[in-house]
């Protein structure tokens, strides 16, 4: 990407173009005057359990294991009887 000249606005507002628009983004000062500014995701916290182990390890083995699995149908009756 080539270098652009922007203004920052009398309200302390710079604009990085439409295609962001309404994106988060994390803003570094790496020194007075310089920043990096880059595109994120934002996790909330009542989710972050699961990018965190022991969760993490978990649903990684969980998904290997349902990618190696073939689907089936259950057996309702059967679980009844082990739930009942």
């Amino acid at each position: 990407m080539e270098a652009q000249v922007k203004t920052i606005g009398s309200s302390g507002q710079i604009s990085l173009g439409k295609e962001y628009a309404g994106r988060p983004v994390l803003i570094e000062e790496i020194e007075q005057g310089v920043w990096l500014i880059k595109t994120a995701r934002i996790i909330p916290d009542s989710e972050m359990w699961m990018h965190e182990e022991p969760a993490k390890s978990r649903i990684e083995k969980a998904i290997k294991w349902a990618e190696k699995q073939k689907a089936k149908e259950s057996d309702l009756g059967a679980l009844s009887e082990k739930i009942g």
